[in-house]
């Protein structure tokens, strides 16, 4: 029995020992890696950290690109170099497909440098990068219903075009901006809607009213004003206040009668799938 022991325990410390020799082997390796790459960019001056960023984005290595543009800023922290470093490392990492170091990065760039040249495409970078965000990888090959998802992102990109717009109206990305603020406002009116038409279904009808209430008040050129009132009219009904039922029911038949939802959003302008139409119209697959 002491001989199984015995051997027992002999075999635990031989392997504890090739553990600890295959620990130090990684790290060593790891080591010898990063001295390698150190070494190999060690005597790079930052045009030239830059020129390998560049060709490296070219060939839609993001990682790598990365990787250029944070040696870059780390090692020369001054000059046209780094700081169009600290941009186009967020656009590196939009493409990566890293939102939050994107936008983490666009914010820095926007702090660091608020009257910097192209400061109008880092709030514009900003409205992309969560523009895209409230679509969803799915909807850039089965378009669906969008407003139908949580508006956080959308409201966000709705809050940065419209900082674009506001400090910078001239801007050559002001005209793209103020297209997806159109399409952004209606979206987040749907989404909105459908809030509200959940509560009704689901017997909540003074906070469906509210919900309705709202979009009528903060959307008014948008498409969803109509149902809007319809759910505002329905809604107060169930709750037996006659009077906000017929006010509702007026404004919407007075609204009708004057054609004023007849307005038609160019982003719902034909028959095709909104989120197809919008997809193309704005061109989202070059960007």
């Amino acid at each position: 029995m002491a001989s199984v022991f015995q051997q027992l325990q002999y075999t635990m410390a031989i392997t504890r020992t090739l553990s600890l020799l295959l620990a130090i082997s990684l790290l060593t390796g790891c080591s010898w890696l990063s001295t390698k790459d150190k070494n190999e960019t060690r005597n790079w001056s930052a045009s030239r950290f830059y020129a390998e960023a560049s060709t490296a984005m070219k060939e839609q290595d993001y990682e790598r690109a990365i990787e250029y543009y944070e040696k870059l800023e780390a090692r020369y922290p001054f000059g046209r170099y780094a700081t169009q470093a600290q941009l186009d490392v967020a656009y590196a990492y939009y493409k990566y497909d890293e939102p939050e170091s994107a936008l983490a990065a666009l914010d820095r760039f926007i702090k660091l440098h608020p009257r910097h040249t192209h400061v109008d495409y880092a709030y514009y970078l900003k409205g992309i990068v969560n523009f895209n965000r409230s679509i969803g990888f799915i909807d850039r090959f089965l378009p669906t219903d969008v407003s139908q998802r949580d508006a956080g992102a959308a409201m966000d990109s709705f809050d940065d075009f419209s900082e674009l717009v506001r400090k910078f109206p001239d801007s050559k990305y002001s005209e793209d901006a103020r297209k997806r603020l159109l399409y952004l406002r209606n979206n987040i009116a749907r989404h909105e809607l459908h809030v509200a038409r959940y509560y009704l279904e689901r017997g909540a009808y003074l906070a469906a009213a509210n919900r309705a209430a709202y979009v009528v008040e903060n959307y008014q050129r948008a498409p969803a004003v109509r149902d809007a009132l319809k759910i505002m009219a329905e809604a107060y009904d169930k709750l037996g206040l006659e009077k906000l039922s017929a006010d509702a029911r007026r404004v919407l038949a007075l609204n009708e009668q004057q054609g004023k939802f007849d307005y038609i959003d160019e982003a719902e302008a034909d028959s095709k799938p909104l989120g197809r139409k919008v997809w193309e119209y704005l061109e989202l697959d070059e960007n």
